[in-house]
């Protein structure tokens, strides 16, 4: 069948991107489902920075490239040898399909599939295979979704159905900022009723991190980030106390505000100097978790002898250490009963032409969670 899609030809594209264009809507082939696979056709997709992070170069991916990983769908056909979904059935995708046979997988970490891994850096699906194209052209898949696109035909893997009533435009959050950011909280760090929490970096991982802090009964709960607008949002969220991160005084102000320091810190923006600052406001026997993807060759320079010394743990946390079918539905719960207000997030609704305008306000820090609706 032919689609369209967002389509990333070269990494080399600079802001504003509404000038140099650096996804394509293209009209594309898309191949049947073949085994263990699912045709769908997208509701809605989020726009995130580690779409931008790909296509800015900062995480080099192959190109051509269909973008977009964070997604809610339809099922139109399933392949051969799906049995538990029927067309009709409404999923989110997420980003990391799990094999279930690995030793990552035995162990209860699908988010570390070792063949899920390899298939997201090859641009293929867990299959191996690659089902767009263009003429004799292959079109590599984003993580195994390409969510930018009106249909796409992605792993059984990398569905989870949702059994709930929740409206399936905001049922897109759920495959990458809920996951990571409260994943992060409730998984990697196991935060408990009463201790205090810090969120560094309020993009749309962060603020569902804050949001997760807040669920699991945090007593204070920081929010630094370097626009005062969404320090705003974040107290209109549940946050205690917040800090522009350009103010040099942050790591005392916020020291002083928890008597010295949190018991952990969540580092959600990217960059170096936001891990270090989230280090010092951790305090003695406290934790550090990063969830985010800075480029791969910026380094931290950890103090080490205060990871001995304060008996510090600093720990890193991808796709929120979730275990997608167990988890999605959990937070979908609590977003219904009133517990997760993620909704509140949601920035505009674009169309998929409205694309590359959509990447120039992430860039500027002007949204949190901007979806493509199709």
């Amino acid at each position: 069948m032919k689609t369209r899609a967002a389509v990333l030809h070269t990494l080399d594209k600079i802001a504003p991107f509404a000038d140099s264009r650096p996804l394509a809507i293209e009209e594309v082939e898309l191949d049947a489902p073949g085994p263990g696979e699912v045709l769908v056709k997208m509701t809605a997709a989020g726009l995130c920075h580690s779409d931008l992070s790909v296509i800015t170069g900062v995480r080099p991916r192959p190109v051509p490239m269909a973008l977009g990983h964070e997604a809610s769908a339809s099922v139109l056909q399933v392949g051969a040898g799906v049995h538990d979904l029927k067309p009709g059935d409404h999923v989110v995708l997420v980003f990391v399909p799990s094999c279930g046979h690995c030793l990552p997988c035995m162990e209860g970490r699908p988010a570390l599939c070792e063949p899920g891994a390899e298939a997201n850096g090859k641009g293929e699906l867990l299959s191996g295979e690659r089902r767009l194209h263009v003429g004799p052209q292959a079109i590599h898949h984003h993580m195994g979704i390409s969510a930018f696109a009106e249909h796409a035909v992605v792993s059984r893997r990398s569905c989870v159905k949702i059994e709930q009533d929740i409206d399936p435009v905001e049922a897109a959050l759920f495959g990458c900022a809920v996951l990571t950011g409260v994943g992060a909280v409730v998984n990697t760090a196991k935060l408990q009723p009463g201790q205090s929490a810090a969120v560094v970096g309020l993009g749309g991982v962060g603020m569902c991190s804050l949001l997760g802090a807040a669920a699991a009964g945090a007593k204070d709960i920081v929010a630094i980030d370097l626009h005062d607008s969404k320090l705003a949002k974040a107290r209109e969220l549940g946050a205690t106390f917040t800090v522009n991160a350009r103010d040099p005084d942050a790591i005392a102000k916020v020291k002083e505000a928890t008597r010295g320091g949190v018991d952990v810190a969540f580092e959600m923006a990217g960059v170096v100097a936001a891990m270090e600052l989230s280090y010092r406001i951790t305090k003695r026997g406290g934790m550090t978790v990063t969830a985010s993807l800075p480029h791969p060759q910026h380094q931290w320079p950890l103090q080490q002898v205060s990871l001995v010394a304060e008996e510090r743990t600093v720990k890193g946390s991808y796709i929120g250490s979730c275990v997608p079918a167990r988890d999605v539905p959990r937070y979908i719960g609590l977003y219904l009963a009133g517990r997760l207000p993620v909704n509140k997030l949601l920035g505009e609704r674009l169309p998929l032409a409205d694309i590359n305008r959509g990447f120039d306000r992430l860039d500027a820090g002007e949204s949190m969670r901007d979806l493509v609706v199709f």
